[in-house]
């Protein structure tokens, strides 16, 4: 549709999410449904970019030749000011409970969410 929010899947510097009218249920993953009711279409929103570290974990061998020029990167799940959980890409000194704010940074061909300690 072309009513959706653009987000850094699209190439966009925004994070979109999904909150539900009827029970007000947030979640990252798009879908025509609140998965936690099943209520149609919930509304798409833009994410402020806060977050807090859930977990981190550094990456030191290369998965794809396009990522080996990275390594070591970190990937990290970050508990959404919002309310949602996502991974992202971060600073490797990232530490579970940090707060930290989302940048977008080119990896391996593509603009990627990027965290950093809040400052």
């Amino acid at each position: 549709m072309s009513d959706k929010l653009a987000d850094w899947t699209k190439g966009a510097e925004a994070i979109v999410y999904q909150s539900c009218g009827a029970c007000g249920n947030v979640q990252y993953f798009h879908r025509r449904f609140c998965a936690a009711c099943g209520a149609p279409d919930p509304v798409e929103k833009r994410a402020g970019g806060t977050a807090t570290v859930y977990a981190t974990s550094l990456v030191c061998r290369a998965a794809t030749p396009e990522t080996r020029a990275h390594v070591p990167y970190n990937i990290v799940l970050v508990d959404a000011a919002e309310g949602f959980r996502m991974m992202a890409h971060g600073d490797n000194d990232l530490a579970i409970g940090d707060n930290v704010t989302a940048s977008y940074r080119p990896f391996a061909g593509r603009l990627v969410p990027y965290f950093e300690k809040t400052r």
